[in-house]
């Protein structure tokens, strides 16, 4: 998806089970925890996959989401879900080129760096690329879903 949209964006592999979740591959990457956009897939009261970008370093608000969403309520996907909503594998979920087209939430704040760091569809295996381009190419909208 990348190489055919013809982006900028560098790649970056590392051992997930030494350095697992956003926090682990901030530490092996060397950057703070708040470039990593953690990839994380919720499902609706109605049973939809929602996919969310939050930082490393925050939590999604379940409530905040929701509203966003415009459902009653939304609950973490469980592991068997996700891989259906978006086709990845468990801690190397991207938001680019999932399965289905599960609508993309992300934290605006997300946009203030000049790189993020996230998932590119295997644990372990993360690019970073311009946020801009990143809510681009995922047709996020970008909402505040982080916990307060």
């Amino acid at each position: 998806m990348l190489r055919d949209a013809a982006v900028d964006y560098t790649e970056h592999v590392f051992d997930y089970r030494r350095y697992p979740g956003a926090v682990g591959a901030a530490e092996f990457l060397g950057v703070d925890p708040h470039l990593t956009a953690k990839t994380i897939v919720f499902t609706t009261d109605a049973g939809d996959g929602v996919v969310t970008l939050m930082h490393g370093d925050h939590e999604v608000s379940v409530k905040k989401l929701a509203r966003s969403v415009g459902v009653k309520s939304v609950r973490p996907a469980t592991r068997r879900e996700a891989d259906r909503f978006t086709g990845y594998r468990f801690g190397g979920t991207s938001p680019l080129g999932m399965r289905s087209d599960c609508p993309v939430f992300a934290q605006p704040s997300l946009g203030e760096s000049e790189v993020v760091y996230v998932n590119a569809g295997s644990p372990g295996f993360l690019i970073g690329i311009d946020p801009a381009t990143l809510f681009d190419l995922t047709q996020a909208t970008l909402v505040d879903i982080a916990v307060d």
